[in-house]
């Protein structure tokens, strides 16, 4: 198996030696015994030796969590003057070195750079934004933001106007501003009436009134929509996800669907995206590592889980098989 897959594969079979966060259901734990200055030094041998050592880069970087693999980068650039990413980045290749680079780097400046990417060059790639966008808390969507200030010194609302348009664009401003309610309380009349608004607004009647969707599924918080579902589905007899499918078409329709998909489960939600991006002849690697490093500390457990559920096998053994065809 190559180590790039190796890589991933240590990321979701590390064990929990520490549990900082009792809620976290991550794969990887801050380190017991943890020593910065240890480390960088065993990662600097590694990389100036004759040879790089990849072993070593991936025993330390896989399980150590990000907020202790920032402070190896510090220690290392003291140490040596030189960045751990520009050192990655000189002695690492492809996949693999976007991994390492991946894993080094601090949450909210990897998902900017993953905005980056996806609206980079001449065509925008609308399924990263719309999966960063759907599937973040407005926690992790103004840092995200702000991350993307300091890199660019430009606003990122602003230049994602200039990538989307209509009722798409309208969507992703909204989920950007990250102004969801966080509320958890459930108004169970309001779940209906709000059911009531959606099915006069789409299966009631001829032609569909969108605002209504993006309005209602963009604002309210995730706890009073998990109740708007069910509201809807016996007021219809249909399920919300079904009457978008039907009523809508293109990204208006994807995005729509993607955030219904994150209201009943975001683990769910990104174990289909894992499956989908290993379907087919080739393997999305840039999938995989979004997903599998951005989620490692935070709901990694659950989307394994979710995969088994979903899909009858695990998720490593998908991986692994992919690696060796």
């Amino acid at each position: 198996m190559s180590s790039v897959w190796d890589d991933l594969d240590l990321l979701l079979e590390s064990p929990s030696s520490l549990t900082v966060n009792s809620t976290a259901r991550g794969t990887i734990k801050e380190k017991p015994g943890f020593n910065a200055g240890e480390d960088a030094a065993a990662l600097r041998k590694a990389i100036e030796g004759i040879g790089t050592t990849e072993k070593t880069l991936i025993d330390i970087l896989t399980q150590r969590s990000n907020a202790q693999r920032q402070l190896i980068c510090k220690a290392y650039q003291d140490a040596t003057g030189r960045t751990l990413c520009d050192a990655l980045e000189g002695d690492t290749h492809g996949h693999f070195e976007d991994i390492l680079v991946a894993l080094i780097t601090p949450h909210p400046k990897f998902d900017c750079q993953e905005f980056i990417q996806a609206i980079k060059g001449a065509g925008t790639n609308e399924s990263i934004l719309i999966e960063l966008f759907a599937s973040r808390s407005n926690h992790q969507i103004k840092a995200m933001c702000d991350a993307y200030l300091a890199e660019t010194g430009r606003a990122l609302i602003h230049d994602l106007k200039s990538e989307v348009s209509g009722d798409f664009e309208k969507t992703l401003l909204i989920l950007a501003e990250g102004k969801r309610d966080e509320s958890t309380n459930v108004d169970v009349a309001k779940a209906k009436e709000d059911a009531k608004i959606l099915y006069e607004a789409g299966e009631k009647n001829w032609g569909t009134e969108e605002s209504k969707f993006i309005d209602i599924l963009c604002h309210r918080s995730v706890p009073q929509l998990r109740q708007t579902l069910v509201e809807y589905k016996s007021l219809s007899g249909k399920t919300l996800q079904e009457s978008i499918e039907r009523e809508m078409s293109g990204r208006l329709e994807e995005i729509l669907v993607a955030i219904v998909k994150c209201v009943k489960s975001v683990p769910a939600y990104l174990a289909e995206r894992l499956y989908k991006s290993m379907k087919g002849a080739s393997t999305t690697e840039s999938t995989l590592t979004r997903i599998i490093v951005s989620r490692s500390e935070v709901d990694l457990q659950d989307i394994k889980a979710e995969y088994k559920k979903l899909f009858g096998t695990s998720l490593y053994s998908d991986i692994e098989v992919r690696s060796i065809k």
